[in-house]
């Protein structure tokens, strides 16, 4: 007979999940009894999401790097003017976030608000741009960033070789897969733990630079706006690099099923988040410039590194030892929220049927999880990842403006919608008009990597017309990938989610 797929349908206590397959009936193998209903289940409390969009937000940026800003406005002063601007715009972007996540608790974020205001296609390309550009590029430059520093005391003399970078990163991408696919409570747990490491290093780093400012190091502050470029396009591309100092505010609407009182606790958590994120990173850029010149934080490889050496000293060690825990941090949030994109996008047939599947035993998505793994693998074997990374800017402006106008669209669509919190229809509106010239100006400064994006979202439309438009498909292919599915089902020990939770 026909191999089938597993199916729960009704699987409920005392029933064994069994498989059809070509053999007779006599060697199907039986899986053990499920004693409850397999579906993901809400175990995020306010704590957790706070600590997940703060762990993915604070990555490798306000350690390694916080220069993109001065180097283009050219002063202390109007550097933390431009931080500030940058966390405030976020703050507004997180707030339209919150918006619809309260008023749409589904997991999936912008697929889901995409999906609800324009249908089917162009969710299917918010989510393509998120599958094939913005998940593995950012987990695999995660991943690098997070090997190089720890390999980096190692070798104080020279970069650490590719070889065991690359090596090293795919270890601790799939270590902390193997955990998310476990449980969803160690990996917050993980997540909390980075998160608290991260903060702490940050308040030493701001701790040191107060302490030096009550000593009369205030050199740098002194006419802080001297020498400012005020130009519209230093301000500009200022404006663009702190911006995406910010990502990650978006992340947990991704996972609003799994969060315990959606309604309450999201747009809490991103208002939360972003506040602390935004004085943090304000307050540790004035703790840098109490001790670095601008010239020497614009020398600087990693300015926490360069701070530390000129501070503490015989314990700079511990320093890029804290900037990896961070990276791993961004990579551990970033893996927990787009594995439940991948899974509602396929539980929509916008991915294979495989991915929306979920583990019986521990119901963690594991075929996303390891979904994302190989994509990351794939990208970690690539020598130009950072033009890769430069690459996504183009893809998440994409997304941005789609969820936006949604966002007003929406409104006209759908007036009588119960929205929890309700904007002003003209925020999403300058967001929108912000993100179309942020996505104008990626296409400006970065137009080989813009064009590479444009081919890689392209490409996703004959997948679609093929996997998802077309309704008549080869009898041979649809057997081939039914007999897949079941293959992968009975290695990872997965089964659709219970029909009775709803995800349309």
């Amino acid at each position: 007979m026909p191999t089938k797929n597993y199916t729960n349908g009704d699987v409920r206590r005392n029933r064994t999940l069994t498989s059809s397959s070509n053999t007779s009936s006599t060697s199907d193998s039986s899986l053990p009894v499920i004693e409850r209903k397999v579906k993901l289940k809400k175990q995020i409390n306010l704590f957790h999401a706070v600590c997940i969009i703060v762990g993915i937000i604070i990555g490798s940026g306000i350690f390694v790097s916080p220069v993109g800003i001065l180097q283009n406005v050219k002063s202390v002063g109007m550097s933390c003017v431009m931080w500030t601007v940058c966390g405030l715009f976020s703050a507004l972007c997180a707030l339209c976030y919150a918006e619809l996540g309260a008023a749409i608790p589904q997991s999936g974020g912008e697929y889901t608000y995409i999906r609800r205001a324009f249908g089917d296609f162009p969710a299917y390309l918010a989510l393509w741009i998120n599958f094939i550009i913005i998940c593995p590029v950012c987990v695999a430059a995660s991943c690098l960033i997070f090997a190089t520093y720890i390999l980096r005391p190692l070798y104080p003399d020279c970069d650490p070789p590719i070889q065991s970078v690359r090596l090293l990163a795919a270890l601790v991408i799939s270590f902390l897969i193997f955990i998310n696919c476990i449980n969803v409570k160690w990996a917050t747990k993980i997540q909390v733990v980075i998160t608290s490491s991260k903060l702490l290093a940050l308040c030493l780093i701001i701790i040191i630079g107060f302490v030096y400012i009550g000593q009369g190091h205030v050199d740098n502050f002194k006419e802080s706006f001297s020498g400012s470029d005020f130009s519209a396009g230093a301000i500009a591309i200022s404006f663009y690099s702190g911006f995406w100092a910010f990502g990650g505010w978006s992340y947990l609407n991704f996972l609003a099923d799994e969060l315990i009182d959606p309604h309450r606790n999201l747009p809490l958590a991103i208002i939360i988040s972003m506040a602390i994120v935004t004085i943090v990173y304000l307050v540790a850029n004035i703790a840098y410039f109490a001790v670095l010149t601008p010239a020497e934080m614009l020398r600087s490889s990693a300015v926490a590194v360069t701070f530390a050496e000129q501070t503490v000293g015989v314990i700079a060690w511990l320093f890029p030892i804290l900037i990896a825990i961070s990276v791993m941090g961004s990579m551990n949030g970033t893996s927990l929220s787009m594995s439940r994109l991948f899974f509602v996008g396929a539980k929509n047939n916008h991915l294979p049927k495989i991915i929306s599947m979920i583990n019986y035993r521990f119901l963690t998505p594991a075929p996303s999880l390891l979904t994302i793994l190989i994509l990351t693998l794939v990208m970690q074997t690539f020598e130009e990842i950072f033009f890769l990374i430069e690459m996504m800017g183009f893809g998440f402006a994409i997304v941005l403006a789609g969820v936006f106008s949604g966002q007003i669209f929406l409104r006209y669509k759908e007036p009588e919608m119960e929205r929890p919190i309700k904007l002003p229809i003209f925020l999403p509106m300058f967001l929108f008009l912000v993100t179309i010239f942020l996505l104008v100006l990626t296409c400006l400064q970065k137009p080989q990597e813009s064009l590479l994006a444009l081919i890689l979202i392209l490409a996703g439309i004959p997948l679609y017309i093929v996997g998802v438009a077309m309704d008549s498909k080869p009898k041979s292919c649809v057997n081939f990938v039914g007999k897949l599915t079941s293959c992968i089902q009975k290695v990872l020990l997965v089964v659709p989610q219970d029909k009775d939770t709803e995800w349309e």
